[in-house]
């Protein structure tokens, strides 16, 4: 079948504009957006004892090499920086002057490193450096290169292949943003399974619940069979098929518990890797399958009911949930090196996510 044959399109194709061509898709955009925005929150993390150390504002630029550093430091510092380059360069491939790619991403990447760095003086848990700086250009210029050079060849296979599986819509782009960041989540060993608008942490509120093992065993339960049925049918709004997708939908979820099971085997131990696997998520899983499977056989606007039910319902459980006993293990671990500002990291993305996915389900204007 032809990727441009309509007959095969969604319900609501009919009365949608034609999908964008590759090269004027707005997603390198997004992805640049929302990369910069998790690269900011984790260089200010934990945003704690701001203080004014009395120093110029640009001495670590000349304060000569750093005396504590290791090869790790510096193979993070580049690696980080390298996606945000490749995402800059391809949101500025439409320039008239493609000379112009590399020195104006060059500019932006320097430009918000080096605001970071200059924020980090007033943080005493951080540390100002030129060379977290000069590593951060490298990997932005790295990255840069990359997509001048290739960028544009990978990036209209993945159009096409966009155009070809998802709907032919602008917010399915941005769905694309919110479903990979909610695959970020799982990468926290310390949150229940899928467990998402936890704000208690964030703000600084004690849990009402205390601990009991039949109580945290039904919220654990509930807080999963929500989050399946929500995350399931915001997943739903990007695929264009007509039909239920329960293949695609069950080969999503199989990879965002590998993600999990990945990431507890790294961050806390190989002998943790299936600790997210309780009995309460176990039903949870189970329960939460079968009735996503159900409510995908209901009419589009019904399912947009569903999914935003399914989102607060699942915030509400989690804040009322009594504290996990797994979670002060975890996050013992995550205390240490770099793994704390990626804890924050995580945990930001999982205590927003619902909300960021109510406005996304609320500004579709379309049928799921």
């Amino acid at each position: 079948m032809s990727p441009l044959d309509t007959s095969a399109r969604t319900d609501f194709q009919a009365d949608q504009p034609r999908s964008p061509k590759p090269h004027s898709s707005a997603l390198p955009r997004y992805l640049a957006l929302a990369y910069s925005v998790l690269i900011i929150y984790a260089s200010l993390h934990p945003f704690s004892g701001w203080r004014d150390p009395g120093l110029p504002l640009l001495v670590f630029l000349d304060s000569g090499w750093p005396r504590y550093w290791t090869g790790f430091d510096l193979a993070v510092n580049i690696i980080v920086y390298v996606p945000l380059g490749f995402l800059l360069a391809l949101s500025l491939r439409r320039l008239p002057w493609r000379w112009l790619q590399l020195p104006i991403v060059l500019l932006l990447a320097s430009g918000l490193s080096l605001g970071l760095e200059c924020m980090q003086t007033w943080l005493p848990s951080r540390v100002a450096s030129n060379l977290d700086f000069g590593c951060n250009t490298l990997g932005a210029g790295l990255g840069a290169l990359v997509a001048c050079l290739q960028g544009d060849r990978l990036f209209d296979r993945l159009r096409l292949l966009q155009h070809r599986l998802l709907a032919p819509t602008r917010q399915a782009e941005i769905g694309l943003v919110l479903i990979g960041a909610w695959l970020l989540t799982q990468l926290s060993p310390e949150t229940i399974l899928f467990g998402a608008g936890d704000l208690r942490r964030l703000l600084e509120i004690p849990s009402a619940v205390t601990y009991a093992a039949q109580s945290f065993f039904a919220m654990e339960t509930g807080i999963i069979v929500c989050n399946t049925v929500a995350v399931g049918l915001v997943a739903r709004t990007l695929l264009a098929r007509i039909s239920p997708p329960y293949l695609e939908l069950f080969a999503f979820f199989v990879f965002a518990l590998a993600i999990r099971t990945l990431a507890a085997a790294i961050l806390v131990g190989p002998a943790e890797a299936l600790a997210w696997l309780t009995p309460g998520a176990g039903l949870g899983l189970m329960i939460g399958g079968g009735v996503l499977s159900i409510v995908l056989l209901l009419p589009g606007g019904l399912r947009h009911v569903a999914a935003g039910v399914a989102l607060m319902a699942g915030t509400v459980l989690v804040n009322l949930a009594p504290p996990n006993p797994y979670s002060a293990v975890a996050f013992s671990v995550w205390q240490q090196g770099h793994f704390l500002n990626f804890n924050g990291l995580t945990r930001l993305s999982a205590s927003l996510w619902p909300f960021f996915a109510l406005a996304y389900l609320t500004t579709l204007g379309r049928r799921i």
